[in-house]
């Protein structure tokens, strides 16, 4: 099971990227895929999750409206379009994957990890 976080980079305030998580060696069907970020000297958090089978969505509050998650599952990737992109979501991000959503946002039940992408917002 692998997971392949990618799509980061620099971008200015207001600006949008699109991050992608490609799995190898799993069906997204049977899982619950996220993303978490961490910044220099914070705790890792949650941005959000979708449900593979059913395209179930959740989302952080300091995300919504502005992150959309979404899955291909004949590519078995899933997607974080991040719009209006603020200085305080520069964080590297990270997907993962878990069968059990009982203590999200909490990232416990979460394996998989990938190696993460850089997302730096600044002007």
């Amino acid at each position: 099971v692998q997971l392949q976080a990618s799509g980061g980079g620099l971008v200015q305030p207001g600006e949008s990227l699109r991050l992608s998580c490609a799995a190898s060696g799993f069906n997204l069907d049977y899982y619950y895929i996220a993303w978490f970020r961490q910044a220099p000297g914070r705790e890792r958090e949650a941005v959000s999750c979708i449900r593979g089978s059913n395209g179930a969505t959740y989302y952080a509050d300091s995300v919504k409206g502005r992150f959309t998650i979404s899955r291909d599952n004949t590519k078995n990737t899933v997607y974080l379009q991040m719009n209006s992109l603020k200085p305080e979501d520069t964080a590297v991000y990270y997907c993962a994957i878990t069968t059990t959503l009982q203590n999200w946002p909490k990232s416990q039940d979460f394996r998989s990890w990938g190696q993460g992408t850089q997302v730096t917002v600044s002007s």
